[in-house]
């Protein structure tokens, strides 16, 4: 997998967990699938620093992203 697409499915990923997170716990219920959601966008972030060579700085996330979507969206 390409380490920008990791990097953007990632980002994605938690942050459409966080709204899970409060709702379960403005419910009062535990935030088990909102848990897995987190570790699986952490674990996408965490692939595509590793294999990307010099990793990514926090003002290159924004391009990653653009070309991302511009890449694999029509």
């Amino acid at each position: 997998m390409d380490p920008d697409l990791a990097l953007s499915l990632g980002l994605v990923v938690a942050a459409f967990s966080i709204p899970s997170i409060l709702s379960a716990l403005s419910d009062r219920r535990a935030p088990r699938a909102s848990a897995l959601t987190v570790l699986i966008g952490g674990a996408l972030i965490l692939y595509a620093m590793q294999n990307k060579p010099g990793g990514y700085t926090l003002s290159q996330v924004p391009d990653v992203f653009v070309g991302v979507a511009a890449r694999y969206l029509p």
